[in-house]
């Protein structure tokens, strides 16, 4: 592929943890919906961050019957289609930021279409991204590169020439395996946790100026 961007390198995001502040309300969710579905695996909402809900059902529950299965997916959707989205402090600011400056940025994220139409409505997300690549346009989640890989073939960019903006493992690995370099937010995992696996560690977005984005 050859890169049409002389700026600066495209700006992939993660969503969930990312642009919103929602991994938290994800862990009060998965925590108790494995003691309520008896899983009996301990530490089952760090396990599965970052994977889309088909991988989660083929991982974990394959062995239970179609009719707990689809259980399972109607509880899920439903919480995840009606959750908050309070925004990652600074992330909008920094999106703006960056289209101003002639970046070209793209949503990567394991949920549905569904759930990112709403997120868009809610967060006001229009204009902001060039492409957006959800759970519904992959066969394989993160921490499989495909979603990363996709993105940069639909911005016609070199996968070199991006830098992924993740908070989760399953999600760093996804970006590193598409031979992307990635920026990790602390806000779901501890920051000397992400140190080692990623470029550079930052909190949130705040405070963040263009100079940031291009010594990375």
């Amino acid at each position: 592929m050859t890169s049409t961007n002389t700026t600066g390198k495209t700006a992939l995001f993660d969503f969930d943890g990312v642009i919103a502040d929602t991994e938290p309300i994800y862990d009060r969710y998965w925590q108790e919906a494995a003691q309520r579905y008896g899983l009996g695996i301990e530490n089952f909402n760090q396990l599965i961050k970052g994977t889309t809900l088909p991988n989660i059902i083929e991982n974990y529950f394959s062995t239970y019957s179609k009719e707990f299965q689809e259980m399972v997916i109607q509880e899920s959707n439903h919480f995840d289609h009606t959750l908050p989205m309070p925004p990652v402090k600074g992330a909008l600011a920094f999106l703006h930021l960056l289209k101003a400056k002639g970046i070209r940025t793209g949503l990567v994220t394991s949920s549905d279409d569904l759930k990112i139409k709403r997120a868009f409505e809610l967060l006001q997300l229009d204009g902001l991204f060039d492409t957006v690549v959800t759970a519904d346009r992959i066969t394989q989640g993160k921490p499989d590169p495909m979603c990363y890989l996709l993105a940069a073939e639909d911005l016609h960019e070199d996968p070199a020439h991006c830098l992924v903006f993740e908070d989760s493992f399953n999600g760093i690995k996804a970006g590193r395996a598409a031979g992307m370099r990635v920026i990790g937010l602390s806000t779901t995992n501890p920051a000397e946790q992400l140190r080692p696996l990623v470029h550079e560690v930052i909190p949130h977005f705040e405070s963040l100026t263009f100079e940031h984005y291009l010594t990375w």
